[in-house]
């Protein structure tokens, strides 16, 4: 898959890769909302692998004009909004909500590149505000699907059982072995009884190279990233 990024904005990392390899065991389907886009990877890489009418939506416009430019190279369907996600107001319901949201926290050194503040601060798009317009807009039992920062679990954990959701699945991220989890995928639905499936960890490198598990992700996503001027 061939994806244009704007060259001085925010660039897709392995957060989306990673998240989107967790989104392939839940066999997407249905109308299926990507939020806070950006350049649309995540949206895109669901839409090619899985049968999805697949809806964007991102504040920023140059991302919104990414996403359409990708969509259209690599022959996939999209509605894509420039709106922001708390405000607008949807016409559809979902069945399946995923994000890759601005998850860095107060106390984080921050940016002054303000493309860059807004992909990466969550007071653009705050945890609990998150949850509860797509406590709104998704339908009962969907599916929400997202990564967060994981020193941040215990606020995700909360603010998600206040608007009933249960999180069925849960797999943190790790640099190495060694290091602490830096980022956490959740699967939570709406209404469900299911206890928790704890997944093994994901360890990105080893032995200074990518893991044998990431190798596979990035096989399966295969993107070739265009660094591009919007």
């Amino acid at each position: 898959m061939f994806l244009y990024q704007e060259e001085k904005g925010f660039l897709f990392n392995s957060d989306s890769h990673f998240l989107f390899d967790f989104i392939s065991n839940f066999n997407p389907r249905g109308n299926l909302l990507d939020i806070g886009c950006g350049c649309g990877i995540l949206g895109l890489l669901v839409a090619r692998d899985f049968k999805v009418n697949l809806f964007n939506i991102d504040t920023q416009e140059h991302n919104v004009l990414l996403t359409k430019k990708n969509a259209e190279v690599n022959n996939l369907k999209t509605s894509t909004y420039h709106d922001n996600f708390l405000t607008h107001n949807f016409k559809e319901k979902f069945d399946f909500i995923i994000s890759n949201p601005p998850y860095y926290h107060d106390g984080v050194s921050k940016s002054d590149n303000s493309v860059m503040h807004i992909s990466r601060y969550n007071e653009h798009l705050p945890l609990k505000e998150l949850i509860q317009k797509v406590n709104q807009i998704i339908t009962p039992r969907g599916h929400f699907i997202f990564c967060y920062d994981a020193k941040q679990l215990a606020p995700i954990m909360i603010a998600l059982d206040d608007f009933k959701f249960s999180v069925e699945d849960i797999r943190f991220v790790h640099g190495t072995k060694e290091k602490q989890s830096s980022l956490v995928l959740i699967h939570a639905r709406k209404g469900s009884k299911a206890l928790t499936k704890v997944h093994p960890p994901l360890i990105h490198f080893k032995d200074g190279e990518n893991s044998a598990k990431a190798k596979k992700v990035y096989e399966k996503t295969m993107t070739y990233s265009i660094k591009c001027s919007v």
